[in-house]
């Protein structure tokens, strides 16, 4: 600080005894995103010698000011920009999504006396349309959120479309969500499931989107397995334990694993070894959400016998591209800052901490939550040019619906294969992967 003092009062160096004013102007300016703080300081005297080392100490204790200003004028930004109150969906009320969405909002409650309203969904539907209504202003999801971008499953359909989706945060836990087999099956990696029996959940096309990918692992696809056709999801397991099927997807920490583990045939999860590039490569291809996770809760897992598994986020924390930059700043910084006051307030919680996060995940964040991410140096020019990438994605994604004419009138099934057709089309055009196809 000394040396920018004198370097700042060097310059004012010349006096004259003549002068009938003599004026010293100094200014900080301290800039963290929103606040700006700026420290002016006159003195004005009348043929009174102001000499150097006064000068000095004058700059130093105006900068002094400054810095303890700035602090208080960020805090306070921070919690002008807070909303007070806000709405967010979630899966049900008995869902670790739905718990952890009411120990956050305890905690912007506590800090920032912000009323959340959490709005309990028991499907992607009644989820998702709050949000696309703008009659809530995030959803703490599962991946249907990166359904949505891509205008896929239930999305392909005249009243939803490509969604303009941003990410705030997401919770990546240490579970794992994998194909389950049964013990006795004789499956130890993914590449012995060839030929074997794979329940196939009728009406649940991610479910067996993710055995899909967990297929290209190994390099194999439905084709190579025998489907067996199952109604839900709980039957894709009783179908295992009643011997018509050898494997299913799950969760490592669902009810229906431990069903399977506690039966005669047992329960065995394939791994993912982290270091199989290759088989990692293609399922990322398949399925851009997945992450690498030593999976240490659910059936058959511990921290004393862990498994190289894959899993993805839940929750993952959305808004619409077009939610206020502010907003969504202040949000995600106070999830960052108190984060303390909610990791242990819902089962799950802990996976929401900064070091879990991924910066160059398969969805864009928003303007909001990268702003964030720059003040906490964790923002890099690589994950700057993911982000664009991925803006230019949905872009091209939107456009293809936008062009595509007729869709008012044609039926559900008729508009989806078309649909399908034009979104692969318009991403190939443009040198993406349509990963869906």
């Amino acid at each position: 600080m000394t040396t920018l003092a004198g370097s700042a009062v060097g310059c004012c160096n010349y006096y004259h005894p003549n002068f009938a004013f003599f004026v010293v102007l100094m200014g900080c300016r301290i800039f963290n995103d929103h606040a700006e703080f700026t420290i002016q300081r006159v003195i004005q005297t009348r043929k009174i010698f102001v000499n150097r080392e006064q000068m000095m100490r004058d700059f130093n204790a105006a900068v002094i000011a400054a810095v303890a200003g700035a602090s208080l004028l960020l805090a306070g930004t921070a919690a002008a920009d807070m909303p007070k109150k806000t709405t967010w969906t979630a899966y049900g009320t008995t869902s670790s999504g739905y718990a952890q969405s009411v120990a956050i909002g305890n905690m912007m409650k506590k800090h920032y006396g912000t009323n959340m309203r959490v709005i309990p969904g028991k499907n992607d539907i009644s989820r998702m349309a709050p949000l696309r209504d703008d009659k809530a202003d995030y959803c703490a999801c599962g991946v249907a959120a990166y359904f949505g971008q891509e205008g896929v499953y239930i999305f392909a359909d005249k009243a939803w479309g490509p969604q303009p989706l941003r990410l705030l945060m997401t919770n990546i836990g240490t579970f794992g969500l994998s194909v389950a087999t049964a013990k006795d099956a004789g499956i130890k990696t993914l590449a012995d499931l060839k030929g074997k029996r794979i329940s196939h959940v009728r009406g649940a096309p991610a479910l067996n989107w993710n055995v899909g990918a967990h297929l290209a692992f190994a390099g194999l696809t439905w084709d190579d397995v025998v489907k067996v056709p199952v109604s839900g999801f709980a039957a894709s397991f009783d179908a295992i334990i009643n011997g018509q099927s050898d494997a299913a997807f799950s969760s490592t920490v669902s009810p229906s694993p431990k069903k399977l583990a506690a039966s005669p045939r047992g329960l065995w999860w394939p791994r993912l070894p982290h270091n199989d590039d290759a088989g990692w490569a293609r399922t990322l291809a398949a399925a851009p959400v997945y992450n690498k996770v030593n999976a240490t809760i659910g059936s058959e897992l511990s921290k004393d016998a862990p498994a190289q598994l894959a899993n993805y986020p839940y929750p993952i924390l959305i808004a619409n591209a077009s939610k206020g930059a502010g907003e969504v700043s202040a949000i995600v910084a106070a999830m960052v800052k108190h984060y303390d006051d909610y990791k242990s307030a819902a089962k799950g919680a802990l996976g929401w901490r900064i070091e879990n996060q991924n910066m160059t995940w398969a969805m864009p964040y928003h303007d909001g939550a990268i702003a964030v991410w720059k003040d906490k140096g964790i923002w890099t020019s690589a994950a700057e040019a993911h982000n664009t990438k991925l803006i230019e994605r949905q872009a091209v994604i939107k456009s293809a619906w936008d062009a595509m004419s007729g869709k008012d009138d044609m039926a559900k099934e008729d508009l989806k294969a078309a649909w399908s057709k034009a979104r692969v089309a318009a991403l190939t055009k443009a040198g993406f992967d349509p990963v869906f196809k």
